[in-house]
């Protein structure tokens, strides 16, 4: 076995487990920011409908003082 054909044996496993690897930690954080943004969407919209109903409540005592 040359020196060539053994740094092939020793490189190509390595470099190519690195690329899958280096794919999947991307597809995950991707998937991650992806429902990350759903659930900031998500509490904006509920945070936004309590605020209104803080704000009618408060509106209601205002009136009945």
């Amino acid at each position: 076995m040359t020196d060539t054909q053994l740094y092939l044996a020793i490189g190509v496993p390595i470099v190519s487990n690195a690329a899958m690897l280096t794919l999947a930690v991307t597809l995950l954080l991707m998937h991650m920011n992806s429902r990350f943004d759903g659930m900031r969407d998500l509490w904006r919209a509920e945070l936004h409908r309590v605020e209104e109903v803080l704000d009618a409540r408060l509106k209601h005592l205002e009136e009945k003082v």
